[in-house]
């Protein structure tokens, strides 16, 4: 992997942006506030903002706790970055998953930062909550048939 020069002292590189963006998407989908994160990590809540905005860098360690409290590993942090780190690419599942289908298609209609958007948060928490795989493709079916 190639190093990633900081282009000035004190502030975020795209890496410490993208893991920030992974601690806020994560916390959020599981419904979990600022304030218990940062007390679950032993943090205030003011310093969880930096680290979400990738104003303040995560140490390997503190990293290695909002793993634990955030219940995910920590390649989760690192995951969606592309090869050359030049711009990058945010999922929020866990897993393997397709990718966004007619998502080029329809660029004009989704925002740029639709992650970011509290409906959206809602909308996975509430399509996740679904027990039943199949229930859940044929809500995606559904959907689609209405887009």
């Amino acid at each position: 992997m190639p190093y990633v020069k900081r282009k000035t002292k004190g502030s975020a590189d795209l890496i410490d942006k993208h893991v920030g963006l992974q601690i806020r998407n994560r916390r959020t989908v599981i419904g979990l506030s600022q304030e218990k994160l940062a007390d679950s990590v032993g943090v205030t809540f003011q310093q969880i903002q930096k680290y979400e905005r990738g104003t303040n860098r995560v140490s390997a360690s503190r990293l290695f706790n909002f793993s634990k409290a955030l219940g995910v590993s920590i390649n989760y942090f690192y995951e969606g970055l592309d090869n050359n780190l030049e711009k990058p690419i945010y999922g929020m599942a866990d897993n393997d998953q397709d990718a966004f289908e007619g998502l080029a298609d329809n660029a004009k209609s989704v925002p740029e930062d639709f992650l970011k958007n509290k409906e959206t948060v809602e909308l996975i928490r509430a399509y996740y909550s679904i027990p039943s795989v199949k229930k859940r493709k044929e809500i995606i079916r559904f959907i689609r048939s209405m887009a």
